[in-house]
């Protein structure tokens, strides 16, 4: 037999209801390996062995009564580490809330422990969610498992590196341009960014809360739709979250008959070699099962990394307002001073570059005298690129493209030209603009051994589509099934 961390997610459920195998051996393997690679990965900002091990023996004990606990029974999962859990520090990746400890759990997290999964521990991201790199974390870098000199992706780089390496079974990530599927493709697993409304926001640490979306990252496609269906569902304690019912996910469909959308602006210039080659392979592969490949436009697209940097940094400006010292994270002490001395004092030791950035750009898009010229006018555009969409989706079923233009670049690379860094997620930041589902699917290697990602990209609310699509063309390919060094 396998390893035990070398399971998939459903193989390990399905033996832990079987007895096969017991939730503590499962965790017990999992804890090892993450001890194991940790050094060279750094995925992991807090691993929570001593609470992981106490929920895996209340799962073996269920068991042995009798009980069903659920369809991810005994699963280890990590969570990103934006995502709240009782008990268990949220940082953040974030010197301002590097100590704090919730005092309830997100409803994702409520959500996943209730379908039995374990949580083993919180993973590293981009501060606040803010990079395309994982380099942005105050906490440390994470580095990809398939080489160590490049990043994973970001924010939730640690997300997809845990699972590429083998630390966790699957994890949770959020992506609002982009951060999970880029770093899913970037480390060679699968990731799924549903459809905005599809999945609570309830205790996730908020950047820009028109644009967040949590969503799962698996090894392949089947583990990505099992905890998908554990996490999705209208939750009333989140406003923006859809009553619309979840439909069943069924993975043993075909491709034949659906229109699939091929974006001209997609295959942009300068695009690695390989990364065309690669994507375009795939696409093929799925017309060769019967679906139909249309070019499509969508003219909108060049317009898009420059209103995303307009609504999410502004509202990034108006969340990141709470953090002040006085309710909770970080205080710095002003002696004798003013209040806003504190406030001064405490925002500039605890965000970092990137974060000070941002709410600098979203504060000044919102003063008096440009809030018209730009934050508005990006709201404009932002309707005239969900409007691309949808003519598109009048006669196509889905979209198929590039995750990103590169495969993984190198850690420091891009850190020092931030304008680069934002054009990272030029392939990814229109589904949030959107609010559509989108899934990266690995479809190959460049030639240095570094992974890529096809892209698949829904109408509104219909992630069934996305899971037809991309299990039919796992089942033509073995990608998914390959790990980066040991």
């Amino acid at each position: 037999m396998s390893p035990l961390h070398d399971l998939t997610a459903c193989e390990a459920a399905t033996q832990v209801r079987r007895r096969g195998i017991s939730a503590t051996e499962l965790v017990r393997a999992v804890l090892a390996r993450a001890e194991a690679t940790e050094p060279a990965v750094g995925a992991y900002i807090t691993l929570a062995a001593e609470s992981a091990l106490a929920e895996a023996a209340e799962i073996d004990r269920r068991i042995a009564a009798g009980d069903d606990p659920g369809p991810l029974a005994g699963v280890p999962i990590g969570l990103k580490d934006i995502i709240c859990t009782r008990g268990l520090r949220t940082t953040a990746g974030s010197r301002i809330l590097e100590r704090f400890v919730p005092a309830y759990d997100a409803t994702v997290t409520e959500r996943l422990r209730r379908a039995g999964a374990v949580v083993v521990g919180k993973l590293n991201c981009d501060e606040f969610a803010m990079g395309s790199s994982t380099e942005n974390s105050a906490l440390g870098v994470t580095r990809n498992p398939w080489d160590g000199t490049r990043v994973p992706g970001g924010s939730s780089g640690g997300s997809a590196a845990a699972v590429a390496a083998r630390s966790c079974l699957a994890s949770l990530g959020t992506d609002t341009g982009g951060s999970i599927r880029l770093p899913a493709s970037f480390c060679g697993v699968t990731g799924l960014k549903p459809t905005y409304g599809r999945v609570s926001r309830y205790g996730v640490v908020a950047y820009a809360s028109s644009l967040d979306q949590v969503g799962p990252l698996a090894r392949d496609v089947a583990d990505t739709a099992l905890v998908f269906g554990a996490i999705a569902g209208h939750d009333p304690r989140d406003s923006t979250s859809s009553p619309r019912p979840v439909p069943p996910i069924a993975l043993d469909g075909d491709v034949r008959g659906l229109r699939l959308g091929l974006p001209k602006e997609y295959f942009v210039e300068g695009m690695q070699p390989d990364v065309d080659r690669a994507v375009r392979t795939a696409i093929a592969s799925l017309a060769r099962q019967g679906a139909v490949i249309e070019p499509v436009s969508l003219p909108h697209t060049e317009y898009a990394v420059g209103t995303y940097y307009l609504v999410a940094t502004a509202e990034a400006s108006s969340n990141l307002a709470r953090y002040d010292g006085v309710r909770y994270g970080l205080r710095v002490e002003a002696p004798g001073a003013a209040v806003q001395e504190m406030y001064a004092q405490t925002r500039e030791a605890g965000f970092g570059t990137e974060v000070k950035r941002r709410i600098m750009l979203g504060t000044y898009a919102l003063s008096a005298g440009y809030y018209d010229a730009y934050y508005l006018k990006a709201l404009q555009v932002r309707a005239l690129i969900a409007r691309d969409f949808a003519r598109v989706f009048e006669r196509c079923d889905a979209i198929v493209a590039p995750v990103a233009p590169t495969t993984a670049f190198g850690i420091g690379e891009l850190i020092d030209d931030p304008l680069t860094m934002y054009l990272s997620d030029i392939l990814t930041i229109s589904v949030n603009l959107a609010g559509l589902p989108g899934m990266s699917v690995p479809c190959g290697f460049d030639q240095t051994g570094l992974p890529i990602g096809l892209q698949v990209i829904g109408k509104p609310f219909d992630e069934p589509t996305l899971f037809r699509i991309a299990a039919a063309y796992e089942r033509t390919a073995d990608w998914h099934r390959k790990a980066p060094p040991a």
